[in-house]
């Protein structure tokens, strides 16, 4: 767990100034210098592009990371090539059908709100950066990098829509000049991630892989193989980013896009509790792909074990600030905003059961069972959509949350007995049960009650007797190893 554990913690230092940032324009920047229909909007344009961008990437992100230990020399450098070329399959067909058929494609996503109408071009630009992108970032992480990477994913964007909403809010720009820049953003992080990935590794031999095109015999080994995997594991990226963006969409399809704008502020601070894992896969996946290739399975268990319990240990702190303060943080909010209180609960009690699963995800995605997840995404996306279209119109944005959270919670323990029945492995432990037991002490002792001061100081002060209490009760009752060991460093190093 070295290098996963040096990683991980720093890509959590920079995912968490990544969402620092994104806090601050979710709750404040936002909320206060945009009005709530443009939030909305950029709310949908930016969910709608999540959603397209595994098809637009064409799923080469998680075929190179599962593929590439498999190809050394010339071939590496071909496979490279060939992953580049991938996504055009999709991206080029794409623009055309978005160029010819515009007018139809802008009146279904603008049926409740006209506004999207002039957006469509936005929608589809973000998607193509972003899928780029994920591809560049595949490529540093199989080189073992995911730092500057991560920062990218994080940071970069956050920080580039904060400057633009400050120029907002001292009116140097105009909000279609803001929606022009914010497009713009994510073409250049993606611009940066490719020089990044192209100075860690320099693929060679582009001729030999364009002869590649025309000869079969001379393109990389298994590749008939590869091009089933990638097409195949669009569905999973697609099923992810859905679960992930579906609700926001929707939303914007059956209620007026103001709640799309109250919606996205409640996920953001659900969102927090993903962060850990979001900062360990990073690492992981290329880890787990080396694994399997070369069958190192007790490797693997150990693994599975402690990403488990260690992600189950961080993100049960982070569940216990965010929902033992959210009363405090919704009262320094505008008031409207405030309706996304049960949303809260909801996405981040299956935020928490998705830490659960540790590297679950990657033993999946890069085995040869991962056509079964496929089969059963696509069902649980169907039963997502359902659920939306039926518990929308009843209950609004507490409906969209309710069909969010039941397809998570199902996706995710299909998957545990998934790579149970296939692998012989489950994620828990006895350290897990305890951390179970103290998430719900602490719970019941912090929730009903605060103290009488502005919300602002009363959410650092609980947090603070929250948060040492807890870190206390984890390092004393030695829950786990790995917690143990970091609180251990952290402590000698102020000592020193």
């Amino acid at each position: 767990m070295g290098i996963v554990i040096k990683q991980s913690f720093n890509n959590l230092i920079t995912t968490y100034l990544g969402f620092a940032i994104g806090a601050l324009n979710t709750l404040f920047l936002y909320t206060n210098f945009m009005s709530e229909q443009y939030y909305g909007l950029v709310s949908f344009i930016v969910s709608t592009a999540m959603i397209l961008m595994p098809f637009m990437a064409f799923g080469v992100q998680n075929t190179l990371v599962k593929f590439y230990s498999a190809y050394e020399g010339k071939e590496q450098s071909v496979f490279l090539n060939w992953m580049l070329l991938l996504p055009l399959l999709v991206a080029i067909p794409g623009a055309l059908i978005c160029f010819f058929f515009y007018e139809q494609i802008a009146l279904f996503l603008s049926i409740k709100n006209e506004i999207v109408y002039n957006y469509v071009w936005y929608i589809f630009i973000i998607a193509v950066s972003s899928s780029y992108f994920e591809v560049f970032f595949a490529w540093a992480k199989v080189q073992f990098k995911t730092i500057f990477g991560n920062f990218m994913k994080e940071v970069f964007h956050r920080l580039g829509i904060t400057l633009l909403l400050v120029l907002l809010a001292f009116h140097l720009i105009t909000i279609d000049t803001f929606l022009i820049a914010l497009v713009f953003v994510y073409v250049a992080r993606m611009l940066v991630m490719s020089i990044y990935a192209y100075n860690l590794k320099q693929p060679k031999f582009i001729r030999h892989t364009i002869r590649s095109i025309r000869t079969p015999s001379k393109r990389p080994q298994n590749f008939m193989a590869i091009i089933k995997y990638t097409t195949l594991i669009i569905i999973a990226g697609s099923v992810a980013s859905l679960l992930l963006d579906l609700d926001k969409v929707m939303l914007g399809l059956y209620e007026e896009i103001e709640n799309v704008a109250f919606y996205s502020v409640a996920i953001y601070i659900a969102t927090v509790i993903a962060v850990p894992a979001r900062a360990m896969h990073q690492i992981t996946y290329p880890m787990v792909a080396k694994m399997l290739n070369e069958k190192q399975y007790d490797e693997m268990r150990k693994l599975y074990h402690k990403s488990s319990l260690t992600l189950f240990v961080i993100a049960s702190l982070l569940f216990l600030l965010i929902i033992c303060n959210l009363e405090s943080l919704y009262d320094m909010v505008i008031k409207s905003y405030s309706a996304g209180f049960y949303v809260v609960l909801f996405i981040g009690a299956a935020k928490l059961l998705d830490n659960c699963l540790g590297i679950n995800n990657a033993i999946l995605y890069n085995s040869d069972y991962y056509r079964i997840i496929l089969v059963l995404g696509v069902l649980l996306v169907i039963v997502a959509i359902i659920l939306n279209t039926v518990f929308i119109p009843l209950f609004g944005i507490n409906g969209a949350a309710i069909a969010t959270f039941v397809a998570s919670v199902l996706y995710t323990i299909f998957k545990i007995i998934i790579v149970y029945k296939k692998f012989g492995m489950q994620p828990f432990t006895k350290a897990s049960l305890k951390t179970l037991i103290l998430l719900v002490v602490f719970f019941a002792a912090f929730y009903f009650w605060d103290f009488s001061f502005h919300p602002f100081v009363n959410i650092i002060l609980k947090s603070i007797v929250l948060g040492a209490s807890y870190v206390l009760a984890i390092y004393f009752l030695n829950i786990s190893s790995d917690v143990t060991t970091a609180i251990q460093s952290i402590l000698k190093r102020k000592a020193l």
